[in-house]
């Protein structure tokens, strides 16, 4: 096994379009990269067939209708407007769910994301809740990370989602939450790529406790005490509904162009203007790698893109130059820097996430955790218990 990017020169791999901007991918013999050996070895025999896929999705519906039958909602589906969540939305309704839909409203929402999602809950019927967090409370958490120099500026966006769900289902009643990862299209990235712990908060507050002036009150967080409540108590699970699915994009998008007139944006997460900017600029200029080599391999090692296209596509450009300016200009301006400091903070050198603590939790809400441990494991075991009870003379009763 040969890493070529610890050595001059440059290389890519001659099955997918990953290549040395990835510090640590590795060759063998043949020049495949250990991105594309990985999906062979551990993603591929994974995946379910046809049929499996099938059956097993015709248990997790029923499931799912059984246990909230008596609940407004059956369950809750995240949606960005994006391909994916966007085609867990279609499944919800083509599977008779009673879903309610759950955005996360960042002040980042392309006109055409909104006008997607528009369609979207109208077509379905489903129910909306559309959280907005408070702006000058997340450019301060955005601006931490940006002057932090930071590899993943989108990991509080993704925390706030995954924070929010759970807490929309605690409050609702609902035990079941749609989430839209997709295995086929999402398994390659590069080390140090992104942040990978996105649901631990630990990284979040020390970076922004250095780098952030404003309090967080309104970017949903979940404390252990409400993570072992969700889990233990309130029994709420996520579902990956897209590992029961058939997940080629072209056959998604087609779908969602049907049922919803849905517009795609050229580019994988482009209903966010920022992760737009982020991916098409900042990840290229500051740290130097294109996101897209990964989507592209994802769906070259999944059968739905050939290489000679992906190697055609990455080198094109994802704005012209008069399009790449005015963005500029317009996220320099709501984050309500100036150009200068902006190309400052550029220009620093970027810094590992690890340099900040991974994971731990702030004092007093371990305490709480702790104080309210055994509460919960006694009152984990009455429920159970209830619950058994109401099975034995549900089924008495049912009998006479």
């Amino acid at each position: 096994m040969v890493s070529p990017a610890v050595i001059s020169g440059y290389t890519i791999c001659n099955r997918c379009v990953m290549d040395t901007s990835d510090q640590h991918i590795e060759f063998d013999e043949y020049g495949i990269c250990n991105h594309c050996r990985y999906y062979d070895e551990k993603i591929a025999p994974a995946l379910l067939t046809s049929e499996e896929k099938r059956r097993q999705l015709s248990k997790v519906v029923a499931r799912i209708k059984k246990v909230g039958a008596k609940k407004k909602y059956d369950c809750i589906a995240g949606l960005s407007g994006g391909k994916d969540s966007s085609y867990v939305c279609y499944l919800a309704q083509k599977y008779d769910l009673r879903a309610l839909i759950v955005h996360f409203d960042n002040g980042w929402d392309s006109e055409l994301a909104i006008r997607n999602i528009e369609n979207i809950v109208t077509t379905t019927g489903f129910d909306y809740y559309n959280y907005i967090v408070d702006w000058d409370e997340f450019r301060d958490l955005q601006l931490a990370y940006f002057k932090a120099s930071v590899v993943d500026i989108e990991a509080p966006t993704d925390l706030g989602i995954f924070s929010l769900l759970p807490k929309i289902a605690s409050q609702m009643g609902v035990h079941y939450i749609l989430m839209g990862q997709n295995p086929e299209t999402e398994s390659i990235m590069g080390a140090d790529w992104n942040f990978p712990y996105k649901n631990y908060r630990a990284n979040l507050l020390a970076i922004h406790s250095k780098y952030g002036e404003l309090k967080l009150r309104t970017f949903p967080m979940l404390t252990p005490l409400e993570k072992r409540l969700h889990k233990d108590i309130k029994k709420i699970d996520s579902v990956n509904i897209l590992n029961y699915e058939e997940c080629n994009y072209k056959i998604i998008e087609k779908t969602l162009k049907e049922k919803f007139d849905w517009k795609d944006y050229e580019v994988k997460h482009g209903e966010s203007i920022f992760t737009r900017f982020y991916q098409s600029y900042v990840l290229p200029k500051k740290f130097g790698f294109d996101k897209r080599r990964a989507h592209f391999s994802s769906l070259i090692c999944s059968g739905q893109m050939l290489r000679s296209r992906a190697l055609e596509e990455i080198q094109k450009n994802t704005y012209t130059a008069t399009a790449l300016l005015e963005e500029k200009e317009y996220i320099i301006s709501k984050w309500q820097l100036d150009e200068k400091e902006f190309e400052r903070i550029m220009e620093l050198p970027p810094v590992s996430h690890y340099s900040y603590p991974i994971k731990g939790e702030p004092t007093k809400d371990v305490v709480l955790a702790k104080v309210a441990s055994p509460f919960l494991a006694v009152l984990a075991l009455f429920l159970i218990a209830a619950n058994k009870l109401a099975q034995v003379f549900g089924s008495v009763f049912s009998t006479r």
